[in-house]
């Protein structure tokens, strides 16, 4: 079974965060301590998407 570490989307570095094989995560929010930032990302046979967030719009009254 082999095992990777998550890196950061944002800035490449280590998070504290494993993946095996065998593991499927659905929008899961990744915290980076390095560059401080949540991103929500997917994965599937060590393969990490990230995914995109619509940006809220304002109301129009």
């Amino acid at each position: 079974m082999t095992q990777e570490w998550i890196l950061c989307p944002v800035c490449g570095g280590k998070t504290h965060d494993r993946l095996r094989e065998d593991t499927i995560l659905k929008n899961y929010p990744l915290y980076c301590p390095k560059c401080k930032q949540e991103t929500l990302v997917a994965a599937k046979d060590l393969q990490i998407t990230v995914i995109k967030e619509p940006d809220a719009k304002t109301q129009s009254r």
